[in-house]
């Protein structure tokens, strides 16, 4: 199954339904279910200790499935989580991006399903693991 859209076409549907979210995500390589992407941590990501926080780290899981049925479906953006599960492993290395690498499991015409795995810029360890269904919305 080829891609909808490429990369930079998900990256400027993303800043034009999720303007709030720019500049906080970049998406580093995305191909036929699959997509490499990362949080640029900032301040804001952090929680006490320095180390980015459990909701941003979500966020990155779910902005990386996001991506992935955009990516493998089209302009979609009513396409939504219906669940998360996340496992949190260890604390993220501090002052570093975090790097989400996604994969979709499954593609139906109705419901996605993905698996996402995080880690620290520069490790092998990884900080965190997330799945994710999503439901696509059908065509009109």
């Amino acid at each position: 199954m080829a891609l909808a859209l490429n990369r930079e076409e998900v990256a400027a549907y993303l800043d034009e339904v999720f303007p709030q979210v720019r500049g906080d995500f970049r998406i580093d390589s995305l191909s036929e279910m699959r997509v490499t992407m990362r949080l640029l941590a900032h301040d804001r990501h952090l929680r006490p200790g320095g180390t980015v926080s459990g909701p941003a780290m979500f966020s990155l899981a779910d902005v990386s499935a996001y991506v992935l049925v955009l990516g493998m479906v089209g302009r979609k953006a009513l396409a939504v989580t219906t669940s998360c599960a996340i496992d949190f492993m260890r604390k993220p290395v501090s002052g570093v991006d975090l790097i989400a690498e996604g994969e979709l499991l499954k593609l139906g015409r109705q419901l996605a399903v993905a698996d996402v795995r995080l880690r620290s810029d520069g490790s092998e360890a990884l900080v965190a693991r997330a799945s994710l269904t999503y439901a696509i919305p059908p065509e009109r």
